[in-house]
């Protein structure tokens, strides 16, 4: 028998559950007689905790691998999968559920006219940030049934959820009374009967709800890794889904970038080429940083609450150096009014609209002179090779990547989430200095194993990450089995640096991230989710 519902409120307000229906769940004769029920089920197979497991083929695999790039932002859908353009509105409208609410990630919905066959009044109430273990059983008639969840807030609005039997992708709460005052979304994990409740945001402006006064590396921030490679490329060398244009319309707030200076004998000319190792990241021309950052600037000139981290290293061949690529950004591209490049943690206040410099370069004599002999821009420049925990500069980093097997997958998921919990432990105070950048990347891959391509791992690590945060994640001691007890760090991830976001128009990984920015809202009294 499956373990009874668990409720987990990551949101800034308590949330009550007042009722449950039960139905039977839309063509339950197609489900497996074992689905969702634990280890040896259909459903873990496909979700262990929320984990969906790797089913594409090598041929399928490769189309999207070496899958068609554009240069307007927008990257190649995977092959059989709609393609999808950035949207700055909420995610969706409640008449029209987004993408990533429909199709073959979710179970068909409940028809319109279903009957429930079962009804139970209750009254769990859930504070913000705790977890709670209730006695409501997810069988009553068969492995098969779905509970419609209803929860009320203190301001008496109420919303709904259908749980799901196979999958563990997000939904929107239905509100049943008019004109909510907030929008809520679930994750649902059918192996644990564990539901996790995030506030819906506008991920176009989700830092227009945080406050002037925090330092920006208190945030958790989603990020990527070689953001700009969504083009046709080399194996290995794509990391990305979809482009930076939609990225940055979808909440990510942090790049990585890496250039090669085109000419290293002239500082004069200010082009560089966008790489990725030793290869461009295009097979259909060469691509440039100038119209990426034309691309962020006009994304901060329509969203001005919002900041952008940049970071920027030096590879590819060549005879250019570190020295001549700091010189050429400091001459070319970092006009005060556009970018921050002093060597501080700034808070976000002072950042808005602006592109804060994370250099992961060596500087030339002359730069290291600027701001009265400091240095320039956020150093992130010396971390260890392969490293599961290394702090230098302005950050504490996460960044073992050579997973050289499939098997070393687990290990890497297993140093993200411990990475996770370092940053959660992070308590901020106004009146101390800013804490590191805790940067965690979830990027890994061998170029000679196609089961450890960029995209194969990540449609292992993203959800498990994803699951990871909805059920675990600063959780306290007593773990999520448990009633919920404080937690007395800030709860928070730092930057979470993600290959293949957006994929299939799936960002519940970074709406993960996002919310848990709900803890830093509630220690400002005066700032709420609008």
């Amino acid at each position: 028998m499956k373990d009874p519902v668990i409720l987990r409120n990551l949101t800034a307000q308590p949330l009550t559950l007042k009722l449950v229906e039960r139905y039977e769940a839309p063509n339950a004769k197609d489900y497996p007689p074992n689905a969702g029920l634990g280890p040896g089920s259909n459903a873990t197979a496909n979700i262990t905790s929320g984990v969906a497991n790797i089913t594409n083929s090598l041929t399928n695999m490769l189309s999207s691998v070496v899958g068609n790039g554009s240069s307007n932002g927008k990257g190649h859908s995977p092959k059989g999968s709609p393609k999808t353009s950035p949207s700055a509105s909420r995610r969706g409208s409640r008449a029209d559920p987004p993408a990533s609410r429909r199709g073959s990630r979710a179970d068909p919905p409940l028809s319109e006219h279903a009957q429930s066959f079962a009804k139970q009044e209750v009254d769990i109430r859930v504070e913000p940030f705790t977890t709670k273990k209730t006695d409501i059983s997810t069988t009553e008639r068969g492995p098969n049934d779905v509970l419609r969840l209803t929860f009320e807030g203190d301001g008496g609005g109420r919303w709904r959820i259908d749980t799901s039997v196979t999958s563990a992708a997000s939904k929107d709460l239905v509100p049943i009374t008019p004109d909510p005052k907030h929008d809520y979304s679930g994750v649902y994990i059918p192996g644990s009967s564990f539901l996790a409740i995030s506030e819906t945001t506008d991920l176009h402006k989700w830092m227009s709800h945080l406050s002037d006064d925090l330092p920006l590396s208190a945030l958790s921030i989603p990020g990527t890794h070689n953001s700009p490679t969504h083009y046709k490329a080399l194996p290995s060398v794509r990391c990305q889904a979809v482009g930076p244009a939609e990225q940055l319309q979808k909440g990510v707030r942090f790049f990585d970038i890496r250039v090669q200076p085109t000419n290293p004998d002239d500082n004069s000319d200010e082009s560089l080429t966008l790489v990725h190792g030793a290869f461009p990241i295009s097979l259909t021309g060469t691509k440039k940083f100038r119209p990426l950052v034309k691309e962020i600037q006009q994304f901060l000139a329509a969203n001005p609450s919002e900041t952008m981290i940049l970071s920027v290293k030096r590879e590819g061949p060549g005879e250019s150096t570190d020295k001549q690529l700091g010189e050429i950004l400091k001459d070319h591209y970092t006009n005060p009014k556009q970018w921050f490049t002093e060597p501080r943690i700034p808070k976000l206040g002072e950042v808005r609209g602006r592109i804060v410099l994370m250099r992961r370069f060596e500087l030339s004599g002359r730069l290291k002179g600027e701001w009265n002999g400091k240095g320039w821009c956020l150093n992130a420049n010396d971390w260890a090779y392969n490293t599961p925990n290394h702090t230098a500069g302005d950050i504490c980093v996460q960044d073992f990547c050579e997973v050289m097997e499939k098997d070393t997958i687990d290990r890497k998921i297993q140093l993200c989430n411990e990475h996770f919990e370092r940053a959660a432990a992070v308590k901020v105070d106004k009146n101390s200095p800013a804490p590191p950048f805790y940067l965690n990347f979830l990027s890994a891959s061998n170029f000679w194993n196609v089961g450890c391509w960029p995209e194969s791992i990540a449609m292992r690590l993203n959800p498990a990450c994803t699951a990871f945060l909805c059920e675990k994640h600063a959780i306290g001691d007593k773990g999520a089995n448990a009633p919920g007890e404080p937690f007395d760090g800030d709860g928070g991830v730092g930057i979470v640096v993600c290959d293949w976001v957006g994929r299939d128009d799936n960002w519940d990984l970074v709406r993960s991230i996002v919310t848990l920015n709900a803890r830093l809202v509630m220690k400002d009294k005066g700032v709420g989710w609008k």
